[in-house]
């Protein structure tokens, strides 16, 4: 397939319109992805402290990235917390009154 007959997209990133390849059935997450780019983009920019959309661009991905590590982590946390609850409650039903040998 050529670049030509590639199926595109095109998306707003701060009042600016950028035609994206996209396959069709991406189409949907692209766009959310898009939205939440901008907006993150947007509230950079509105602090007006960053003008440059290059750096308007860095500072959300790295904000953007921030928050994902969080999730990641909190994530991690919660599956280490729900482990350890697992292993809890296998033991107290291993030693439970009854379960002896069955």
């Amino acid at each position: 397939m050529s670049d030509s007959s590639r199926p595109t997209i095109e998306i707003t990133l701060l009042e600016r319109q950028y035609v994206i390849a996209c396959p069709p059935d991406e189409e949907d997450k692209l766009e959310r992805a898009a939205r939440y780019l901008d907006r993150a983009m947007q509230g950079i920019h509105a602090q007006g402290k960053v003008v440059d959309r290059e750096r308007v661009a860095i500072m959300a991905a790295l904000n953007i990235a921030n928050e994902l590590l969080e999730t990641q982590d909190e994530q991690r946390a919660g599956e280490q917390s729900l482990s350890e609850l697992s292993q809890r409650l296998e033991k107290a039903l291993a030693d439970a009154p009854g379960r002896q040998g069955a």
